[in-house]
Parts: structure tokens; C-alpha cells; sequence
């Protein structure tokens, strides 16, 4: 994938995030998402909270990722796009240009796999089809997390690998990888 490629996948991956928390909704705030530990109020404060994450962490700091996500009440996709508009910018930015004297180059796969699994996450929560949901997203965050995430890293958001189904979707199958109950 080149730099360019990169840049129009993440933002499709940002937009899409921000259409679905467009979603929420306060009488979905707690619906369980297939994250077993978060409903949708924790869910989408986790997700508008990565993109400062992702900005330490492009920019070559060490994100917490571990610290509470602050309390979104209202307005979670805007809120979400804020953050996004950051992450992009960042992204383009790169490390050591326009001034930077540090940065990380950070895996685009990283950050495709947690936008397209949570984005999993609050579509199945929100009653939203997966075809809906850009499949290359999914294909791409798939491939990361296969590359990556090895067994003795999974806890909290990633438990075992399950079985996806036969013909199962591109969603259906990252989902599945990060350990989620697909049916």
C-alpha cells in the first residue's frame, strides 16, 4: 500500500467510525456490543478517545491506553470527528516533517484493525448490516491483526480466536479473529 493508498483507507475508516457513532443515539447508550466489557456509552468513548491516542503515539509518545476514556454525553460522531480530523492530519503529516523533531511510524494497520473491529462492534450493537460496512476495511484490519496480534497478547478487548462460519464476511471473519461471538 502505498502512502497515498494509506491515507484515502484510513480516511474511509475515520468516516465510516464517525457515520456510525452519527448512530448513537441515548436510548442505545446501554445496549451490550459483542466487546463483552463495554455497552455503547463505553464503547464509543473508548473509540472517540483513540484518536488522541493514535495522534501521541504518530506524533512518537506513549498513549495510556489503559486511563479512563472521558465521558462523551452527547454528539458522539462529532465529537468522534474532531479527533478524526487530528489522526489524518497527522498521518500526513508523518514523522520528522513540518517541524517535528520526534514521531512514530505507526503500522496503518493498527490503526484500520481497531477502527473496523469496534466499528463491527457498535453496527452489530446499533442493529446496523455489516453490508453496510466498507469490506476492505475489515480486510485490511484482518490482515494486521493475523500478522500481530500473536495468543499471549489477547485479554479485555481481544479474547481467543473463535471459529468463524462458513462464508462468513470480511466483518464476520475479523471479528471472529479478535474473538468475538459472531452469531
Amino acid at each position: 500500500m502505498t502512502t497515498k493508498d494509506e491515507a484515502g483507507i484510513l480516511s474511509r475508516a475515520l468516516d465510516q467510525t464517525g457515520d456510525l457513532l452519527d448512530r448513537v443515539h441515548p436510548d442505545a447508550l446501554s445496549r451490550p456490543t459483542p466487546c463483552e466489557q463495554w455497552d455503547v456509552a463505553a464503547l464509543a468513548d473508548h473509540v472517540i478517545a483513540d484518536g488522541g491516542n493514535f495522534v501521541t503515539m504518530l506524533r512518537g509518545g506513549e498513549p495510556d491506553w489503559g486511563a479512563p476514556a472521558p465521558h462523551v454525553k452527547e454528539s458522539w460522531g462529532p465529537a468522534f470527528k474532531v479527533g478524526a480530523d487530528d489522526v489524518l492530519h497527522a498521518w500526513q503529516q508523518g514523522p520528522g516533517t513540518d517541524g517535528w523533531e520526534g514521531g512514530a511510524v505507526v503500522p496503518i494497520g493498527l490503526i484500520i484493525s481497531e477502527y473496523a473491529t469496534h466499528g463491527w462492534d457498535l453496527a452489530k450493537a446499533l442493529g446496523v448490516p455489516t453490508s453496510e460496512l466498507d469490506p476492505e476495511l475489515a480486510e485490511v484490519g484482518l490482515e494486521f491483526m493475523r500478522a500481530t496480534l500473536k495468543p499471549e497478547m489477547r485479554s479485555g478487548a481481544f479474547a481467543a480466536e473463535v471459529t468463524a462460519p462458513e462464508g462468513a464476511g470480511p466483518y464476520e471473519r475479523l471479528a471472529a479473529f479478535a474473538g468475538r461471538r459472531i452469531a
